[in-house]
């Protein structure tokens, strides 16, 4: 049953799965891109393919992780120092790189991709989205209830409720700044402030997951 997947500590879960989509990283920049140059239509496929991507990163890691994470305990307290280390280097660098990656939201270029193009598109920055891959393998984790015999299947949970807060956050993201394309395309200063704003939420959270591996070791 659905209900026995779900871990105790899902609502703590939920805040830091909104807190972490909230925060600009690359799956809502190259959305937002594409919205400045190409519209909402094509943003919200991009979204659509990001999510199916995301998720199957989640599904990855619950097959992978979640044996191991049942049945070690040190192993379990490890991947939160590391995801929460890693975590505060990604918002370090955001905040760095707030400039560039501000300016290349504004210069993409090419052909308008069909639907199923921005899908694909979509779906490899899913894939390969360094904030989600962090997460999925260091930070739900520390939301599982390790003592319980369906650790995978608390994961495939998690990781579902990511992907369809992303889809709706980064589609509102996409149909935003599609709406306002003109006004974002104008002034870089809003996305180096989106950018550097994202990149102190992920210090922030960085800092709680290791500070939550410390306190509940």
């Amino acid at each position: 049953m659905i209900a026995d997947a779900i871990p105790s500590r899902f609502w703590e879960f939920l805040v830091a799965t909104i807190l972490i989509i909230l925060a600009p990283g690359p799956s809502v920049l190259f959305t937002i891109a594409r919205a400045i140059s190409w519209g909402r239509v094509t943003a919200i496929a991009t979204v659509i393919g990001n999510a199916f991507g995301m998720f199957l990163v989640s599904v990855l890691v619950a097959v992978g992780l979640g044996p191991v994470i049942q049945n070690s305990t040190l192993f379990y307290h490890g991947i939160q120092w590391a995801g929460g280390a890693y975590l505060i280097y990604l918002g370090i660098t955001a905040i760095k790189a707030s400039a560039i990656d501000a300016q290349g939201m504004q210069s993409a270029e090419g052909l308008k991709p069909n639907f199923l193009t921005s899908v694909k598109n979509g779906f490899w920055v899913g894939v390969l989205n360094p904030k989600s891959i962090v997460f999925f393998a260091a930070i739900l984790p520390a939301f599982v209830d390790q003592e319980k015999n369906n650790v995978t299947a608390q994961l495939l949970f998690l990781g579902a409720v990511f992907a369809i807060v992303a889809f709706i956050s980064d589609g509102t993201y996409g149909v935003l700044a599609g709406t306002i394309r003109s006004s974002l395309a104008q002034d870089v200063r809003k996305l180096i402030f989106m950018r550097r704003f994202g990149g102190v939420v992920m210090i922030a959270l960085g800092i709680f997951t290791i500070a939550s591996a410390i306190i509940l070791g």
